[in-house]
């Protein structure tokens, strides 16, 4: 690893706006001796999860984002509630919104949304023996799952069709730990 010889200093932290699930501040740092501006974004950390059914087909949800005006196909996820641990997470929103449950769901990776200027990480698990329940979507919500082979996913991805990049991480990382 490289050695770094800037040193970077945090003055200041004001709070710009506070949101639901977001909080944005005006960063004063000084970097080198040089004071200078930076964006921080403190937001809710989330949980994913890669549902594998026995097929080896993988159960996607596609939903409209409006930050993207589309909708989008991705894996289930969604935020911590509150104290929450990352596995109950994972575990609630697969069946909220994947209507599946699993009795074996593993840590897969982690992935920074935007380190550049936010905090949040999304933890991404794989599950497998899924079980169909019902889905249990927030009022806010609207959702249809898909079923879609793994190879498919990926010319999705490579094709930049699927460009979420949670979606993208949870399931490359599967493909390649699993060698698929």
């Amino acid at each position: 690893m490289g050695e770094f010889k800037k040193k970077i200093k945090l003055i200041s932290r004001d709070l710009k706006y506070k949101g639901t699930i977001m909080n944005i501040y005006d960063d004063t740092v000084e970097v080198d001796g040089n004071v200078t501006h930076w964006d921080y974004m403190n937001k809710c950390d989330a949980a994913a999860v890669v549902p594998v059914l026995p097929n080896g087909n993988i159960v996607m949800v596609r939903q409209y984002r409006l930050a993207v005006d589309r909708w989008t196909l991705e894996i289930p996820a969604g935020k911590l509630d509150g104290d929450e641990e990352f596995l109950t997470c994972a575990t609630r929103e697969l069946e909220e919104e994947s209507g599946y449950k699993s009795d074996n769901i593993e840590f897969l990776c982690d992935t920074y949304t935007a380190a550049a200027f936010c905090s949040e990480i999304v933890r991404i698990f794989v599950a497998t023996n899924l079980i169909k329940g019902k889905q249990h979507f927030d009022r806010d919500e609207e959702l249809v799952t898909e079923e879609w082979s793994l190879e498919d996913l990926k010319k999705e991805i490579y094709s930049g069709n699927i460009k979420d990049g949670k979606t993208i991480s949870g399931i490359m990382t599967y493909a390649a730990k699993y060698n698929k």
